[in-house]
């Protein structure tokens, strides 16, 4: 059984959760930036997907040879590759081809749901049984997007939704599948080895999709933070937050991520915050906090 976190190092966890969740809070607007909208297209959707995982993998084997670290087991590369399926493929990958379509605080309010659906993988990935009220605040988290999806598309759903709803379940699944082994070596190991173990498909795409037309700096600029911030340096804040204050406890900073997106579009991009993205925000992170409280029982 692991020792209950003293008080040093749960603070300790919580500042440096805090620090990944800003890290990730700017991912959305700095993506926008990398790929530009559809109007005014920079880097393409599929060079920043392959191309951060694959500079991120390139650091990731300095890291891991200067540290020593053992090599994965074979039992333990089916985790790597739905953790690889899900952060370094299915979540960047979505999130570009969205943020091509819509602005970054659009997909800022879609992707609150991401702590409460990463809770649900969780409770299916371990065979448990999410209370009524943990479905109840689930649903009442989808419908809310949904409306705004609904108010933002002037009555119609976008493919830009469909395309931000697949970015949260696979980041959910890589999540879970990260944090699993992250109880089996140390946490920020486990995501320098999955970009390393993802290098034979990522590298010839980054190769393959290099972009061609002219770029901005801007463009660039944003690329090499998505790169470096959000594909790496990012999860060692993150995992080692969770493996130092407790992962019930730090990951309870998630909930503000959203809010911070919408914050740094402003500087970033800027976009216009509007009284109706506020709102809907506000009760998605409501509606989240109250869900990851409800209980999950455990199956016998």
């Amino acid at each position: 059984m692991n020792a209950q976190p003293s008080r040093h190092d749960e603070q300790r966890g919580l500042w440096l959760g805090l620090l990944g969740v800003v890290i990730f809070a700017l991912t959305l607007p700095m993506t926008r930036l990398a790929v530009g909208p559809a109007s005014d297209p920079q880097l393409p959707p599929l060079f920043v997907t392959a191309g951060r995982a694959a500079l991120a993998g390139l650091l990731s084997i300095g890291y891991l040879f200067a540290v020593r670290a053992p090599r994965p087991a074979v039992a333990q590369l089916p985790a790597f590759a739905v953790s690889a399926l899900g952060t370094v493929v299915g979540f960047p990958l979505f999130l570009a081809l969205a943020l091509r379509q819509v602005e970054s605080m659009h997909a800022a309010v879609v992707t609150g749901l991401l702590p409460l659906a990463t809770a649900l993988a969780a409770a299916l990935w371990f065979r448990q049984r999410p209370s009524a009220g943990f479905w109840a605040c689930a649903a009442g988290g989808c419908a809310l997007v949904v409306a705004f999806a609904l108010v933002q598309g002037s009555g119609r759903l976008v493919m830009a939704d469909a395309l931000l709803l697949g970015a949260v379940a696979s980041a959910a699944t890589g999540y879970v599948a990260g944090a699993r082994l992250a109880a089996q070596m140390r946490a920020e190991q486990v995501i320098c080895w999955v970009l390393v173990l993802s290098l034979p498909v990522t590298l010839p795409l980054t190769l393959m999709s290099w972009p061609v037309q002219p770029v901005r700096a801007a463009a660039w600029g944003a690329f090499g933070y998505v790169t470096l911030f959000s594909m790496w340096l990012g999860f060692f804040a993150w995992y080692r937050g969770l493996a130092l204050g407790g992962t019930v406890r730090v990951s309870q900073v998630q909930l503000v991520q959203p809010f911070l997106s919408l914050l740094f579009a402003v500087p970033v991009l800027g976009e216009q915050l509007d009284p109706a993205t506020v709102g809907f925000a506000l009760a998605v992170i409501a509606t989240v906090f109250a869900g990851k409280r409800m209980p999950v029982h455990r199956t016998a």
